[in-house]
């Protein structure tokens, strides 16, 4: 017999009670559950039209229901409200007769201006009596939420390290791999020398440490070092758990092969766990070869670590 999945299947009732909450938290700060908004003459459905289409002047209809989502009947129910009241005019879209193009009139723009900057007041004004840091505490969080929610957000960037950077990747990536694979502080002592070493004898045009970005904060990093006679290693290659299934990791190995080659080495060295199953399949894509193999006891765990490989 097909088991049928619920949502109840899926997600803890402690997690899917933490989103509802937040929700009616939320919409509640933000007043968004009386008929106006902001104080205005507009609902909230109409305030957002206004907003799209003060943004996006010559916006089709059908686009505007599909970003949207509205129901096609109650959209020109409000179009039409903006017409009566010199808001809005319409034109036939030249590509589709069936579809026409929106654009508001001064009108319109004026309503448009007047509703963002209540809105900016309101929010200054509920962030106020946070001190900066708390300010951008929360800003980095609904950026996280955004970005872990938006199907269309795929976006990340590759900078080189600043200031801070390392102790930041150390402590995560630490952290991390004690919460996946249950090793101990040992793994830390390891990648705080890896990061000293690095830090202490920096050989500019030699060696790097790349730090990828999505959604504003830090969602991988890897370091390449120079081992002398030629050779440079790769090392420690991580990616953020909300950042995974970006093609970070694979970004992050490409832009060091890259960089290797470009330095003029001639191989590319790594050493790594067999247990972390997703970076060896980036270094085998990679062209990566494994030289060697050994057990060993490290992090509190029997582990069979592998030498990998790379003739550039």
């Amino acid at each position: 017999m097909t088991k049928h999945v619920t949502l109840q299947d899926q997600q803890p009732d402690d997690l899917i009670e933490t989103v509802r909450a937040f929700n009616r938290f939320y919409t509640n700060q933000l007043g968004l559950l009386g008929r106006a908004f902001l104080d205005s003459r507009f609902t909230l459905t109409e305030a957002r039209i206004i907003y799209e289409l003060a943004a996006r002047p010559g916006l089709p209809a059908k686009k505007l229901i599909d970003d949207l989502h509205l129901d096609p009947a109650y959209l020109s129910r409000i179009l039409k409200k903006f017409r009566t009241d010199g808001l809005l005019t319409t034109r036939p879209d030249p590509q589709d007769q069936r579809s026409q193009l929106l654009e508001l009139t001064a009108e319109g723009y004026s309503q448009a201006r007047a509703l963002a900057n209540r809105s900016r007041q309101e929010i200054a004004e509920m962030l106020a009596p946070l001190a900066a840091v708390q300010q951008e505490t929360v800003a980095k969080a609904m950026r996280r939420i955004e970005a872990l929610l938006s199907t269309s957000s795929r976006d990340f960037t590759i900078r080189p390290h600043q200031p801070g950077d390392i102790s930041w990747v150390l402590s995560r990536q630490t952290k991390l791999y004690v919460e996946e694979y249950g090793w101990n502080g040992e793994y830390e002592g390891l990648a705080m020398q890896i990061a000293a070493d690095f830090t202490k004898d920096f050989k500019p045009g030699r060696e790097f440490c790349w730090i990828a970005e999505s959604g504003g904060d830090i969602a991988g990093s890897v370091f390449l070092v120079d081992a002398g006679s030629g050779t440079a290693k790769l090392r420690l290659l991580y990616v953020e758990p909300f950042a995974r299934g970006l093609g970070i990791g694979r970004a992050l190995v490409h832009t060091c092969i890259a960089f290797a080659r470009e330095a003029g080495y001639e191989t590319l060295m790594l050493w790594t766990n067999d247990v972390l199953v997703s970076a060896r399949r980036i270094y085998e894509t990679e062209g990566f070869l494994l030289v060697a193999e050994e057990r060993h006891h490290s992090f509190g765990k029997n582990l069979n670590g592998q030498t990998w490989q790379l003739v550039l």
